[in-house]
């Protein structure tokens, strides 16, 4: 996983971004909800290395602290999809017949309908917070796992080492949960990996959009949306949590594909680049000349 220098530099961005947002607390500056109207739309300083927003609250702290929300809502968010559309994926696959269309057809209609907007949707109902948030952003990614979950169930239920489970007198609930679902979990931990950043993503959609998380609580997100606004003035304000919010999916998504390449044997070296790839290339050809 770790062969390319650019997943250890992504990995050990990550690991700095998750220790930042445990130990907020003691590292950030000041208090992210403190107002001080005596020092609104202040410019970087050695007392705000960010500067401070239109209520005066220093920048860098509510970053720090956005980071906390942002993890979690990630994390929350990935493991209510990943479960729920693993278990609906699993049933669809081994029942077949009336309950696999029945399930699909949901999962494929709720496919018809983009994630973000489907999240929106679903936000408007539910309602703003932390909570609420996780479970619309989790619910529209179901279809993912579920869909991911059943193809793979498909291509192992009929393997050998299952039917040899089902001579052996092992029940069907046996044989999925001690054959098939092992063997769906290197392709589900692929897409956990890689939907953890489009799920941080989708929170700042919202919390933009003013559906997300409820103010004063720091979202990045919510920075954007309050600090776009000043870009001709103080764009840092705007600037610094969008800043953030690339760096975090982006050390995300490279994670995920490095994490499918260690996990797939058939995937190495074919999202590679530079001289190993080519060279890869280049030994497996010699084999097969061979």
């Amino acid at each position: 996983m770790f062969s390319r220098k650019i997943i250890v530099v992504c990995a050990i961005l990550l690991l700095i971004m998750v220790l930042i947002a445990i130990f907020a607390p003691v590292i950030a500056p000041y208090d992210p909800n403190k107002d001080d109207l005596y020092n609104v739309l202040k410019g970087c300083s050695a007392e705000h290395w960010l500067g401070t927003d239109s209520n005066g609250r220093d920048v860098l702290s509510r970053i720090i602290y956005g980071a906390r929300i942002s993890f979690t809502v990630g994390i929350v968010a990935v493991v209510i999809s990943s479960v729920i559309g693993m278990a609906l994926g699993l049933i669809a696959g081994m029942a077949g017949g009336v309950v696999d269309a029945f399930i699909m057809r949901v999962m494929d209609a709720m496919m018809a309908v983009p994630m973000l907007i489907l999240a929106m949707f679903l936000g408007a109902i539910l309602g703003q917070g932390l909570g609420n948030v996780c479970l619309a952003i989790g619910i529209s990614m179901v279809p993912g796992y579920a869909r991911v979950t059943r193809g793979q169930v498909l291509s192992v239920r009929n393997a050998d080492y299952v039917t040899a489970g089902t001579l052996c007198g092992a029940s069907r609930i046996r044989n999925t949960l001690v054959h098939v679902f092992p063997n769906c979990l290197s392709v589900n931990i692929v897409s956990m990996t890689a939907s953890l950043g489009g799920a941080i993503l989708a929170e700042a959609n919202l919390s933009f959009l003013g559906m997300g998380i409820t103010p004063p609580t720091p979202s990045w997100g919510a920075m954007v949306s309050g600090g776009y606004k000043y870009l001709s003035t103080q764009p840092i304000i705007a600037i610094a949590p969008g800043i953030a919010i690339i760096i975090v999916v982006l050390c995300f998504n490279m994670c995920g594909d490095a994490l499918r390449d260690a996990l797939d044997p058939k995937l190495r070296g074919t999202l590679g680049s530079g001289k190993k790839t080519k060279r890869a290339k280049r030994t497996k050809n010699v084999k097969e000349v061979a």
